[in-house]
């Protein structure tokens, strides 16, 4: 991840770096008052040439989906196969501040997300939603291969409705093997009453401190329990040295996480994520390859 904190001049230079480290994905990051995800991503999407981007999540409150699809469209047609597209419920308070809350929020994801993947199909989108209303709506260039439309959810209602409705689910830092193992049944769920088939990506975002130091790391993790509302101890982080830092990035692709996206927290990220991706691949059973096709976890 291209944490939000770093500035965006750097981004074109990290991320033609994290591709020559061998990583698969980077991902951006949308949150009020840093910086917008769909700029961010075509920074990235220029820089490099095999990286695949996710944007780590636009604020549905925020963006009209027509004009979301044909942001996402145009990055999918000159960049084909290499982008992700997540959209997200939006921090509360951070809606609020811009007048941006909305009735339901549920609603609002839910049309929100099936509004952009019609469009991004080349359908003609004409809906008159509780909370979207796009009226006889299709896309004058629409992407020969439409881009994943993913959530970044949290509770069990929002989980069912990613299950439902999206091509993936991203969950939040701080969660581990046990918080997966709690949203899987949630997203199979959601899959099963829509009768929808085909794979489903479960993204699993990590802190990522190489080497580990606590008085980092500690008021992140104190910070993002609090946010999940779940006990400090029970937030997960990839740390120590970097054979331990991968172990668990293992313990979350075996728990059922199809990609995990490491945010390295102090100093030096390309260093962390360097060290991090070698221990990775050196572990028995692998699943990052550097870039190239990897099985299944």
């Amino acid at each position: 991840m291209f944490d939000r904190d770093q500035p965006p001049e750097d981004l074109a230079h990290f991320a033609a770096a994290v591709e020559e480290q061998g990583a698969d994905d980077l991902w951006v990051v949308e949150d009020l008052s840093w910086g917008g995800s769909v700029a961010s991503a075509a920074l990235a999407l220029t820089a490099t040439s095999r990286l695949r981007v996710g944007i780590g999540i636009a604020p549905a409150p925020l963006r009209n989906p027509a004009l979301l699809a044909m942001e996402l469209a145009t990055l999918a047609r000159v960049f084909p196969g290499r982008l992700v597209a997540g959209i997200g419920h939006g921090v509360p308070e951070w809606m609020a501040r811009v007048g941006a809350a909305p009735a339901s929020p549920l609603t609002l994801l839910e049309e929100t997300v099936t509004t952009v993947r019609t469009l991004l199909a080349g359908e003609e989108a004409d809906v008159e939603g509780r909370a979207v209303q796009v009226r006889g709506v299709r896309l004058v260039h629409p992407p020969a291969e439409p881009p994943p439309v993913v959530t970044g959810v949290v509770r069990p209602r929002s989980l069912r409705l990613s299950g439902r409705v999206a091509d993936g689910t991203i969950l939040a830092e701080g969660q581990g093997p046990r918080h997966i193992a709690a949203a899987l049944p949630h997203l199979t769920g959601g899959r099963e009453s829509a009768a929808v088939s085909g794979p489903h990506e479960l993204i699993v975002f990590t802190h990522l401190n190489v080497p580990a130091d606590p008085e980092l790391t500690g008021p992140v993790l104190a910070e993002q329990a609090g946010w999940l509302g779940i006990p400090a101890d029970e937030a997960f982080i990839a740390a120590g040295d970097p054979d331990t830092a991968a172990a668990r990035v293992h313990e979350l692709w075996h728990a059922g996480a199809s990609t995990v996206v490491l945010r390295p927290v102090g100093p030096d990220p390309l260093g962390q994520t360097a060290a991090a991706l070698a221990a990775a691949a050196r572990l028995p059973g692998g699943v990052w390859t550097g870039g190239q096709e990897a099985p299944a976890p």
